[in-house]
């Protein structure tokens, strides 16, 4: 797939240009309803269908060195995180063209790069309002019982950030009933009522479990105890007075009120909820390993002892094409595909404990372990002409088995291949060998059944065997879950294994890949909350707040400019220390429409504005009574109170659609943030570095004189 067609105009910067459109490629994967694409290979015509950046950039044409750095960052942040790729492919496009613009009016790339750098700093400060602490998850929760189920939720973006809607088709909708119960109105600044329950339409919707329903409401209900305490995790609020300002570099001044509410989320459904982003499905079997990790946790420690904590490590997954998506489920044990040609050999080790051996490496006769160096001034001759060109690999398999046999072993794990020759033998003395085994799989079957990894058959000896491991099918039906590939599905475990494997099946071979993708995107979020303690009040808030922090930040650099420009006046030699000041409005200005094209385009791929631009100016309305509160973080965080204040003055009940938090992973965002814009500022020095030279970098004086005095 080469890249999306645009116009390059060879007059600007090409590398910026590039960027923006290979990002321009990649709008439809914000936010949680994504717009899927298909993807046909021009060579075997097989086609995939991909909602995220890291497919579609394994599909496009990144030769050129603009397309390799993009890649490399996007890679680099899907690796850690495996979520926040299509943010940073977003915010480069956005910000590759707010530099552009910045070009076009003639700022100092100089100044553009450090006030840039200075910006999103500045943002990554104030964020940290929004941060809630994630603590106790476990303390309260009983090993022997299950948690309760993951539900179906309305995805929605921040209060203020809702889709209109008229109460009379609510009331339709719902058939008359309570609708003070099921949505919250608060009025914008045009007097329009805002529905907060629904900024996305569900993908489904469940009568919500009773044991759930309890659970919210109690979360909810704690709330209200700590509705006078003030934000203490945030540097920005001060317990001594009411209301004050403060301070803040720049000059920036905020206004702050010290009634808000602490958020706080103790209760791993409604974390699991806020991360799913709409993708429950998922979710559910991320919630369903954690619950198999710590009830293996509490039996290997006796009660839980020691703080618990989510290895997703320990997790691995199996797909199953073919099969109907209610197949999907979470097992003990690894999971894994093998020939069909195994079931005879399947059916007699089943039932019955195994000895192992782990083959770290490769299975094959020609493999040397990484740094293995050959010895020079040997010579292999041949004897005779008659030997064929095999019967090496033969010899070498037959000393296998007899190494296998000698040990009593049935079964082999290879990390690596496994010779095409041993695999024939192995079916014939009823032993089963699997290759291409995970690195964590193997350690933890080493870690259950006492073995001992080695490079090498001939290393095998009694100490490296393990003992106690269990083969069976999958389904008690073999047949039922043979793939495409004539391949299937057993289930290998044995006592006290830390593994769990999450099996995937979907009817449609090419939504496979985008199935895995999705269900490791929920388990690294739900890692991260649980591993930093902390998660942002998501839905499109914290852009928000980057977004009215720079305007107000750009406004009050704007008053300084005139002080600026009179001191340049005087002292013409100094323009270029002066030029700093000058410019920052203006560069902080094109950084914060970064921001604003991500909300508007989040809000437009919901489908419920006509245009980015009507999206746009709804979110321009909200940006006003931000700036008009004197404190933006303080302005959403009160949205957010509004809402469980209104939802605990309806009667909750036990079978009402919940209004949930949304959530976001702190650092994979930030980092996110942070590789977009490193990027971009990376495109725009080394290009100008190229192609103009660093002489051309500057604006002579003339140029610069004509700018001020227009």
């Amino acid at each position: 797939m080469v890249m999306a067609c645009r116009v390059i105009n060879k007059r600007r910067h090409m590398g910026l240009q590039q960027l923006s459109s290979f990002a321009e490629t990649g709008r439809t994967f914000l936010g949680p309803l994504k717009s899927s694409k298909f993807i046909i290979d021009e060579e075997c015509h097989e086609s995939v269908l991909i909602s995220s950046t890291v497919r579609l950039l394994e599909s496009l044409d990144l030769s050129s060195a603009v397309g390799q750095l993009l890649n490399e960052a996007v890679q680099a942040q899907n690796n850690t995180y495996r979520t926040g790729t299509s943010t940073l492919l977003f915010l480069v496009g956005a910000w590759s063209s707010a530099v552009e613009e910045c070009l076009h009016l003639g700022v100092p790339i100089s100044v553009i790069v450090s006030v840039m750098s200075e910006g999103l700093k500045f943002c990554s400060e104030e964020v940290v309002s929004l941060q809630v602490p994630v603590h106790n998850i476990f303390d309260c929760m009983d090993s022997t019982k299950t948690f309760p189920q993951l539900e179906t939720f309305s995805v929605s973006l921040c209060p203020f950030l809702q889709v209109p809607s008229d109460t009379d088709l609510i009331e339709e909708e719902h058939g008359l009933r309570d609708v003070a119960s099921q949505t919250l109105t608060i009025s914008n600044i045009s007097g329009r009522l805002l529905k907060s329950s629904e900024f996305f339409k569900p993908q489904a919707k469940v009568e919500a479990d009773k044991n759930t329903s309890r659970t919210l409401k109690n979360s909810l209900l704690a709330d209200t105890c700590c509705r006078k305490s003030i934000v203490i995790h945030s540097r920005h609020f001060n317990g001594t007075d009411n209301t004050e300002w403060v301070s803040k570099p720049d000059g920036f001044q905020e206004h702050v009120t010290a009634t808000l509410k602490t958020y706080r989320c103790n209760d791993l459904v409604e974390l699991a909820v806020g991360l799913s982003h709409g993708d429950h499905s998922s979710m559910k079997l991320v919630e369903e390993a954690v619950q198999l990790q710590y009830q293996n946790a509490c039996v290997q420690q006796g009660n839980c002892i020691k703080p618990f904590m989510f290895d997703i490590s320990r997790i691995c997954t199996c797909c199953l094409p073919g099969l109907p998506e209610t197949s999907s489920c979470v097992c003990p044990g690894y999971v894994t595909v093998v020939s069909v040609s195994n079931t005879p050999v399947i059916k007699e080790l089943q039932n019955q404990p195994l000895r192992v051996v782990l083959i770290e490496g490769d299975l094959t006769e020609n493999y040397r372990h990484l740094g293995f160096n050959k010895s020079v001034n040997i010579k292999t001759a041949l004897t005779s002409m008659e030997l064929q060109e095999d019967s090496s690999e033969e010899l070498w398999a037959n000393h296998v088995l007899q190494v296998l046999i000698q040990f009593n072993v049935n079964l082999v794990l290879v990390q690596g291949n496994v010779s095409e020759r041993l695999i024939e033998k192995f079916l014939n003395s009823k032993q089963l060998v699997i290759g291409s085994v995970n690195g964590s799989v193997m350690q933890a079957f080493a870690e259950a059944a006492g073995a001992v990894q080695v490079a090498y058959i001939t290393q095998v000896n009694e100490d490296c065997v393990g003992n106690g491991v269990c083969v069976t099918f999958w389904r008690s039906s073999p047949l039922d879950v043979v793939d495409g590939n004539n391949r299937i599905a057993i289930l290998l475990k044995t006592e006290g294994i830390n593994l769990v494997t999450a099996v995937l099946t979907n009817p449609v071979t090419a939504q496979m890949q985008t199935k895995e993708d999705r269900f490791w995107t929920c388990a690294y979020r739900l890692y991260y909350a649980l591993k930093e303690e902390k998660v942002f009040l998501g839905g499109g808030a914290v852009e928000f707040l980057c977004l009215s922090c720079l305007q107000i930040l750009a406004e009050q650099s704007l008053k300084k400019e005139n002080h600026a420009c009179s001191g340049w006046l005087h002292n013409t030699s100094s323009w270029l220390a002066s030029s700093l000041a000058i410019y920052r409005p203006t560069v902080l200005k094109f950084l914060a429409n970064g921001w604003q094209k991500y909300l508007s385009t989040l809000l437009y791929n919901t489908a419920h504005y006509s245009s980015e631009f009507e999206a746009s100016t709804y979110i321009q309305h909200h940006l006003q009574n931000a700036t008009d509160s004197g404190s933006p973080s303080s302005y959403i965080l009160n949205e957010y109170s509004k809402l469980n204040s209104r939802i605990l003055n309806s009667d909750i009940s036990n079978k009402l659609e919940q209004i949930p938090r949304v959530y976001d992973v702190v650092t994979p965002k930030i980092e996110a943030w942070r590789r977009a814009l490193d990027l971009v500022l990376l495109v725009l020095q080394t290009d100008s570095e190229i192609i103009t030279g660093h002489g051309h970098t500057q604006i002579n004086s003339q140029e610069l004189t004509g700018f001020l005095f227009l």
